[in-house]
């Protein structure tokens, strides 16, 4: 029998993704400022790391973390259920709902949203809802909150601050700066500086509230369940998550 044995600090692997995330962040900053002062989109480059466009790094980084936190999520759902604890359900939810998140951050379900909404809306101004998805966004935020809010109030006390705090962040990205950017596009247009910078923001946002999320599943990893082990036919392979109080 063969064991091999890999440590995973929930520290490390956070800092590794904040690296990236804040290395996208920037190259996406250099890139815009690069194309509207001189119009130059560096063969490509630009839209390349432009962390709002579709189809780029940014995006696949950002559908990689969603994934990430399914799998930790579908993972969790495992340990819960095989020591019996209670809301296995929701973190069964929470891990589709995450992969959900994950298959529209490539096809942009919820961009389809925006043309029938429109036309429930009426002709005119829409404001804050010109970027209209984010009406049954809303409306959906609000009825998962009813319905987590059970299982949220069951988490250690730790874990449910840092779920607070992940989803303060990530919302406030996704629907406060979209109401923010719909807003200023049908003002202005999208073609400027000023939108690209709050795009960026509302983008960065989303980033760091999956990644604080990330932290929370791995924390929570390591101070519910201290050993993983996965067996695979003749190996068995152990997965350590140490606690954050460790190097």
């Amino acid at each position: 029998m063969i064991a091999n044995q890999i440590s995973l600090n929930p520290f490390k692997i956070v800092l590794v993704l904040g690296g990236v995330a804040f290395f996208l962040v920037l190259a996406s900053i250099a890139g815009q400022l690069m194309f509207y002062m001189t119009g130059n989109k560096l063969y490509g480059l630009v839209l390349l790391f432009d962390i709002d466009a579709e189809y780029n790094i940014p995006t696949f980084f950002s559908m990689f973390l969603l994934l990430f936190a399914a799998l930790l999520l579908s993972v969790i759902t495992i340990l819960e259920r095989k020591r019996t604890a209670s809301h296995v359900f929701h973190w069964a939810i929470l891990s589709l709902g995450f992969l959900i998140m994950a298959v529209d951050e490539i096809v942009c379900i919820h961009e389809r949203l925006v043309s029938p909404m429109r036309r429930l809306l009426g002709d005119g101004n829409h404001g804050i809802f010109h970027f209209a998805w984010v009406i049954p966004g809303i409306a959906l935020v609000l009825v998962l909150a009813l319905f987590f809010l059970k299982f949220w109030f069951r988490l250690p006390s730790k874990t449910r601050l840092t779920f607070l705090i992940a989803a303060a962040i990530y919302i406030g990205g996704c629907i406060g700066f979209e109401l923010i950017g719909g807003y200023y596009d049908e003002l202005y247009g999208l073609h400027n500086l000023t939108y690209s910078m709050l795009t960026t923001v509302e983008e960065s946002l989303e980033i760091a509230g999956v990644i604080f999320f990330i932290w929370g599943l791995l924390v929570y990893l390591a101070d519910m369940h201290i050993e993983v082990r996965f067996r695979f036919n003749e190996f068995r392979e152990e997965v350590i998550l140490d606690g954050p109080h460790k190097a």
